[in-house]
């Protein structure tokens, strides 16, 4: 399945896809660049994440307030 979206480039960029890229090809190669820029945009957020995820300090708090709150009256299933 695909979608059509729209996009805004600069006049410049435009010309030189225009003279570059074969009219049939653009959307394709827009598609190749625009995943390679995701893939490396999840893939700085998951780091972000694991590299959060393994910090000691922070498991270290996070624990001490599991300890704390563990005895609040509140069901954690109930969320």
């Amino acid at each position: 399945m695909t979608a059509k979206v729209m996009f805004s480039f600069p006049d410049e960029l435009v010309a030189r896809m225009r003279a570059m890229i074969p009219s049939r090809e653009r959307s394709k190669v827009v598609a190749f660049l625009l995943e390679g820029e995701i893939a490396m945009r999840e893939k700085k957020l998951y780091m972000s994440a694991k590299s959060l995820e393994e910090c000691a300090g922070l498991n270290t708090e996070m624990a001490a307030w599991d300890k704390e709150f563990s005895q609040d009256g509140l069901d954690d299933d109930a969320i």
